[in-house]
């Protein structure tokens, strides 16, 4: 692993762990391991090293997605499996997935961070997520639905899963299992026997 993805991965963890104003660059480069000069050689700042480390574990998550999403046969199974890769990604990489929850332009963790910048990333989602219902209201496995506004619907639902699983007392083992339910249902042009 280069001197950058371990300070990178170094940041994760520890902006996972203690959020973005309780994690010091200094902490970063003692987790990682390198003299502090050399985080703020790579990142510049906090911000930009916070920002990165949403980032990319945004495009780690997409890889895995579309690689997943592959084998899907209609727009309803990609639809399907963009969630149920979403939620395993987040299990998987349950030690620094926070980092994107608190680096979400939904969260109000870090208000005075740029949401406009933020949210150009998770916007890669919510394409994803539309280009997969349009697929299926072509191939008639989804009804139609107003797409923006269906696809905001999903991702939310998915936060709001993940927030509940990661954050509260409330995280039942079912439930990301019963969104997925919950979201197919919303979408099926004729209801499951």
């Amino acid at each position: 692993m280069s001197k950058r993805d371990e300070i990178l991965a170094a940041a994760q963890a520890l902006f996972a762990e203690y959020g973005y104003a309780g994690t010091t660059m200094r902490m970063i480069a003692e987790r990682a391991g390198v003299a502090f000069g050399l985080v703020s050689h790579y990142f510049g700042n906090k911000e930009k090293l916070f920002l990165v480390a949403g980032h990319e574990m945004i495009d780690a998550m997409l890889a895995v997605i579309r690689q997943d999403m592959q084998k899907a046969e209609n727009g309803l199974q990609a639809v399907d499996i963009f969630v149920a890769s979403y939620l395993s990604f987040t299990l998987a990489n349950r030690a620094t997935f926070p980092t994107l929850i608190r680096c979400s332009p939904f969260s109000d963790d870090n208000p005075h961070l740029d949401r406009q910048k933020i949210g150009v990333k998770f916007e890669e989602l919510i394409r994803e997520i539309e280009a997969n219902l349009r697929r299926g209201m072509d191939d008639g496995t989804i009804a139609r639905v107003p797409v923006r506004d269906c696809a905001l619907m999903i991702y939310a639902s998915m936060v709001g899963a993940v927030r509940t699983v990661f954050l509260s007392p409330f995280g039942e083992p079912g439930l990301f299992d019963e969104t997925r339910r919950f979201i197919l249902r919303s979408l099926r042009t004729t209801p499951e026997v």
